[in-house]
């Protein structure tokens, strides 16, 4: 069955990402939230997780390993990592909700018009939707981080950048799939 393939290395990473994500939650959440040591644990395990998103996908395409649970699982694997840590702050009053409704309302939007254009082609992630992911993992990331309020604002426009580029991907992602 050339879906299960054997195992490599990017897809165990993949799956170690999934895996994951209730360490960092746990970390976020441990002695209610509000535990600057533990929300310093939960931002380092939430950026190793992202980085291991980078590593698997180098991974792949350097070794030739892109396989079809690998196209399956890396999207549901970065979806998932965007969803935790959104809506466990978010839980935790360190994240407005308005912003994690947008991004994952984006998320899901794009996932179910990429099922449905699927047989007339796969639409890749351009540089903009890369960009949104980076500006996302990092923006989440300030307000998971017990930072200083000098910083708020810094943290604040980064934000501010990362909901404009979810935006205006998603808009993208949209005219990109009429088109075909």
């Amino acid at each position: 069955m050339k879906f299960l393939s054997r195992p490599n290395l990017p897809n165990s990473l993949t799956i170690f990402r999934i895996v994951a994500l209730p360490f960092c939650a746990y970390a976020l959440f441990k002695n209610g939230g509000d535990d600057s040591t533990w929300r310093i644990i939960a931002f380092i395990l939430f950026f190793i997780v992202g980085l291991s998103d980078i590593l698997d996908g180098k991974l792949a395409r350097d070794r030739d390993q892109i396989t079809e649970l690998g196209k399956l699982l890396d999207p549901i694997a970065d979806k998932a990592m965007l969803a935790t840590a959104t809506i466990s702050a978010s839980i935790l009053g360190l994240f407005p909700w308005w912003i994690t409704v947008i991004f994952l309302t984006r998320e899901i939007l794009v996932t179910v018009l990429r099922f449905a254009v699927i047989k007339r082609g796969v639409i890749p992630a351009s540089r903009g939707g890369k960009l949104k992911t980076f500006f996302q993992s990092f923006g989440v990331g300030f307000y998971i981080l017990p930072l200083p309020s000098f910083l708020y604002l810094p943290r604040d426009i980064f934000m501010a950048v990362a909901i404009y580029l979810t935006i205006a991907t998603g808009i993208d992602y949209f005219r990109k799939a009429f088109r075909k």
